[in-house]
């Protein structure tokens, strides 16, 4: 339902419906449609409402989910360095004076000012509007490898992050109490495909969790673990120089995190990895993290798109035909928007959050311009730099392009920058409170693997008991315990430990 008591949505219709809903009474006021609650919709939204009274616009924003996600803190919850729910900003709480429906975009008709929303319940609707807003953002980019769409776990969302870290900490449990040291080994084998900002940050911060995650068991060694990096480039982090980008390589092998440079996954069946260099091991963790692309609810619209997929757009985000014609009433920004980098001629925006926070604004500016009838303005952001977490403590940093900053001061202005990026305060306070949490008491490295099915023992303790003069099961002897970790103290024990 929307967050206000009167409904934004002018017809609900079934699916089929071709025609657009009936005009009933002119609206007061020009109805202002967001499309995603992202970044560039969570901001456009703020900044539109801040600029325009509600007698001024009625403003909608409409998502899948009740809240905004900040991307670059989903290494540091998957590592449980933050609360979960402190990365997320509820619609609700951050967007005052906006409606908001929770729905699946499936179909755009900007010729006639509507589109198709479908809820999570329900039949389709169509909603009407005067000026569109596109922040639809981004999805994986995944590719038809085999075993890929059984095996791999994405990094995108909240809910991504939690499952990974879950199933890290729940295999390291599972493999503490198993004897097959094949399967053990299956079990400690991790795998990131993607050596982006997104793969290797989260690389860095699991792999962090799970060393010292291990440092508990006593059945598990340090040289069990293995982690694997997987790129298809012959260089990580093409965002910053060449220089840190072989800081972090270095960093990286020095913790014994093995390197695949300008290598390809090829097949993942079954979790059997097979790599294009012919290099083959089992492994019951995929992490894929190799690129996005735009949401492709896109294709069912008639907004002009460009060769990948993305609106394409001018400097004052505005939506525009391939000649340069502009497309009335209608804006985009963000990762499924073309927006020329007016710094950088010839090439667009990066999609990362730096440009979706401002671009975001800059739209909520411009739209209260022409609103009033003024002269929108142009985008400009001269990049400020790149910060990158690698885990705790550690991270590397390049500022204004030249400043370049490895180790704890860089994982410090990964932090400092990134909290202030976070929108409201009182994200900030807990984000910022956690970390003191942290600092003073020692990091929680709990799995919490029934939560994705949390009605498994529910189910099984439904199942009628077998009855008594039933044949009992064979019963197999008992194999020896795991081997466990010698003392520290006690160098002779260790080394007659059997292997």
């Amino acid at each position: 339902m929307p967050q206000s008591s009167t409904a934004p949505v002018d017809a609900a219709r079934p699916a089929g419906a071709l025609m657009p809903a009936p005009a009933g009474k002119p609206r007061k006021v020009p109805r202002v449609l967001v499309l995603g609650g992202g970044t560039v919709g969570l901001y456009s939204a703020r900044r539109l409402r801040r600029r325009l009274g509600k007698r001024e616009a009625a403003i909608v924003v409409v998502d899948p989910r009740p809240y905004m996600t900040y991307a670059p803190f989903l290494p540091e919850a998957a590592a449980g360095s933050i609360d979960p729910r402190n990365v997320v900003a509820p619609h609700r709480r951050a967007l005052k004076g906006v409606d908001v429906l929770q729905g699946h975009v499936t179909q755009i008709e900007h010729a006639a000012r509507r589109v198709e929303i479908t809820p999570v319940e329900g039949e389709p609707y169509w909603v009407t509007y005067d000026h569109l807003v596109v922040g639809l953002g981004s999805v994986a980019r995944t590719l038809p490898i085999p075993g890929l769409a059984e095996q791999g776990i994405g990094f995108k969302n909240v809910e991504e992050a939690i499952a990974l870290r879950n199933h890290v900490l729940g295999r390291i449990d599972v493999a503490a109490s198993t004897w097959d040291p094949e399967l053990r080994r299956r079990m400690l084998t991790f795998v990131f495909v993607g050596g982006g900002f997104a793969g290797i940050e989260a690389l860095g911060e699991v792999e962090d969790m799970a060393r010292y995650a291990v440092r508990k068991y006593k059945q598990i060694e340090q040289e069990e673990l293995r982690f694997v990096l997987v790129e298809g480039s012959p260089r990580i982090l093409p965002e910053v120089s060449e220089e840190l980008g072989g800081y972090t390589l270095e960093q990286l092998r020095k913790r014994d995190i093995e390197i695949f440079l300008s290598t390809f996954l090829s097949s993942c069946v079954d979790g059997h990895v097979v790599l294009s260099n012919k290099v083959e091991f089992d492994a019951e963790t995929i992490v894929w993290t190799a690129g996005v692309k735009a949401n492709p609810v896109l294709q069912q619209s008639d907004l002009p798109l460009d060769k990948l997929g993305r609106v394409i757009c001018n400097a004052y985000l505005q939506v525009t035909a391939e000649d340069g014609t502009v497309v009335a009433d209608a804006w985009a920004a963000g990762d499924c928007a073309a927006v020329p980098d007016l710094y950088n001629p010839g090439k667009f925006c990066p999609p990362n959050a730096q440009h979706a926070l401002r671009e975001g604004n800059h739209i909520g500016d411009n739209l209260a311009l022409v609103l009033r009838s003024a002269q929108p303005t142009e985008y400009k952001h001269r990049n400020v730099g790149a910060v990158a977490s690698l885990g705790m403590y550690k991270g590397v940093a390049q500022m204004f392009g030249r400043i370049k900053v490895r180790g704890f001061l860089a994982w410090v202005l990964h932090r400092t920058y990134h909290v202030f990026a976070m929108p409201t305060f009182n994200r900030k306070l807990r984000i910022a409170v956690g970390w003191t949490g942290s600092l003073l008491l020692r990091r929680e490295v709990v799995a919490l693997g029934s939560l994705h099915d949390p009605r498994a023992e529910f189910r099984a303790a439904s199942v009628p008991a077998a009855p008594k003069d039933a044949p009992a099961a064979p019963v197999a002897e008992a194999p020896a315990l795991p081997p466990q970790k010698a003392e520290k103290d006690s160098p002779a024990e260790r080394d007659a430990r059997p292997a």
